[in-house]
């Protein structure tokens, strides 16, 4: 079995990003209420693996993330809130690192209320570059409900690859749900656009 060649830089003491139009930051307890109005929406949550949720709800899915900036252990992840003109409008984690590839997922929950401005586009962008640039990542992964147009769209504006459509691969919410896989590797990101 061959080693990785693959090594992580440390860590980030503190991770802030500022995008084009978006200031991506550490959660605050003072954003449980803004993501709660979002993550509350049922047609927010229907593509993602929970249910609306709650303040309470939300601090017991991902808490555990609030604040750190490690990628690594069985619970590492980055959290990061999106704000705009000073509100928060989504939030965007970056989760599930493979060492041995140097590759991590990349999710994003966005507030109906901020689409169709490129806020999103711009935040997703944003956090891809620090994936790359910051946490020297060299493939970045995101898993999409095929029914979740905006989600689709969102990655291939971004110019993710198309990797893998599963067919019926796990049952979720009530039925079997297909799964769309889209990456993009570090060397693609950094090349110049033609």
């Amino acid at each position: 079995m061959s080693t990785s060649p693959f090594a992580l830089p440390p860590a980030p003491e503190t991770l802030e990003v500022t995008g084009e139009r978006v200031r991506l930051r550490p959660f605050e307890e003072r954003d449980l209420e803004a993501m709660a109005g979002y993550r509350g929406d049922a047609e927010v949550c229907r593509f993602l693996p929970f249910d609306p949720q709650s303040p309470d709800d939300i601090r017991r899915r991902i808490g555990h993330l609030f604040g750190g900036t490690s990628l690594e252990g069985e619970r590492g992840g980055v959290v990061l809130v999106i704000e705009s003109e000073g509100a928060v409008i989504g939030d965007l984690v970056l989760f599930h690192l493979d060492t041995d590839a140097g590759s991590a997922e990349i999710g994003w929950v966005v507030s109906p209320g901020a689409s169709g401005r490129g806020l999103a586009t711009a935040a997703v962008r944003a956090l891809i570059d620090t994936a790359f640039v910051v946490y020297g990542l060299r493939r970045v992964e995101a898993r999409i409900d095929p029914d979740n147009a905006r989600s689709v769209a969102l990655a291939e504006r971004l110019g993710m690859r198309r990797e893998a459509h599963f067919v019926e691969k796990e049952w979720f919410k009530g039925r079997w749900g297909d799964l769309l896989v889209y990456a993009v590797l570090a060397r693609e990101w950094a090349a110049p656009a033609a």
